[in-house]
């Protein structure tokens, strides 16, 4: 029995490890994320001089060394990475480069009435009312029937208290979303 267990448990620990994979292979590049990228398949010394964090303009650019400006927003990273090979090849640069990308730290900005405002780590799980939780949850002024949740250039008003009595109906996070609870009336 405790064999069969340890199968289960080994089984969990893979799938969440495969569904961690596949959270990032769907992920898009935003501007204002940091990016990781590693050259391989080339002179040690071509290497060094690319492989570099890069952060994603407000074009929705990476600047690379012997590319110059490339647009990757809206791109998942096996795609940037698939772009900038071909780049690489299509420009004759390099004849076989193999590129990794891996994502920085994604943020998520909580602010006004929170006990703690500020950046907050990004996790594929994070929510509505984690974020503001990691934030040191409401001040005792909040308005939480007005939360504003800015994506994308664009605001959305939510309402936490439902949220709080309705946990279903708490609405997922995206790294670079900005969170921000006004000032309630007294």
């Amino acid at each position: 029995m405790k064999s069969m267990s340890k199968i289960l448990g080994t089984l969990a620990l893979l799938l969440l490890m495969c569904g961690a994979r596949t959270a990032l292979a769907q992920a898009t590049i935003r501007i204002g994320d940091t990016i990781e990228v590693r050259l391989a398949g080339v002179p040690i010394e071509e290497m060094s001089q690319f492989s570099a964090p890069y952060t994603v303009d407000d074009s929705g650019s990476l600047n690379l060394p012997y590319i110059g400006l490339l647009k990757v927003t809206g791109l998942a990273y096996n795609q940037a990475q698939v772009l900038i090979e071909t780049k690489l090849k299509v420009e004759k640069i390099y004849t076989n480069p193999t590129i990794t990308i891996a994502p920085g730290a994604r943020f998520v900005t909580v602010g006004n009435q929170v006990k703690a405002p500020g950046r907050i780590p990004y996790s594929a799980d994070l929510k509505l009312l984690g974020a503001i939780n990691a934030a040191g949850g409401f001040t005792d002024y909040a308005d939480k029937k007005h939360v504003h949740l800015t994506r994308d250039n664009k605001i959305q008003i939510i309402d936490a208290k439902d949220i709080a009595k309705h946990p279903e109906k708490d609405i997922p996070i995206l790294p670079g979303d900005q969170i921000d609870v006004p000032q309630g009336w007294l």
